[in-house]
């Protein structure tokens, strides 16, 4: 009887445990300044970051440690960049770059999935002035992955 529970114990044990994801995010960068002179690029992080080791607590609102948090502590300096095209050339928008654009990120997408990364979320965002001559802009798209 013991050793059939020692036996069971040993299975079902190795089919409880915790699981922890990590996550992984690609973030994509396309420019909507005219003429080509915008820099679109996909980016992803290749390093690991402590979030812990730039967070304060503020435990009346107002007195902070944020001073002593310096910014370029916490800039990474190896990440993979990939360069994509911009929307617009010196005619307007172009979409022979749209499509290669597509093409690109279709293959990293694919890359992060034989990889056995599933992707979780897509969030878009746009910054656009948009007034008198404006002629400056970006799309960001954050692919966030999981596994």
């Amino acid at each position: 009887m013991k050793k059939l529970l020692i036996v069971l114990l040993l299975i079902t044990g190795g089919t409880v445990t915790s699981q922890v994801q990590e996550y992984k995010i690609i973030t994509v960068v396309e420019s909507i300044v005219q003429g080509g002179i915008g820099r679109s690029r996909m980016i992803e992080n290749k390093s690991e970051q402590d979030i812990d080791e730039f967070t304060t607590e503020r435990t009346d609102g107002k007195k902070s440690d944020q001073g002593k948090i310096k910014r370029r502590d916490a800039k990474v300096d190896l990440f993979a960049e990939s360069k994509l095209l911009n929307f617009y050339s010196s005619t307007g928008i172009n979409f022979r770059n749209i499509a290669s654009n597509d093409a690109l990120i279709s293959s990293k997408l694919s890359q992060m999935l034989e990889k056995g990364w599933e992707l979780a979320f897509v969030i878009g965002g746009v910054e656009a002035d948009s007034g008198i001559d404006d002629g400056a802009g970006i799309f960001i798209t954050r692919y966030i992955f999981k596994r």
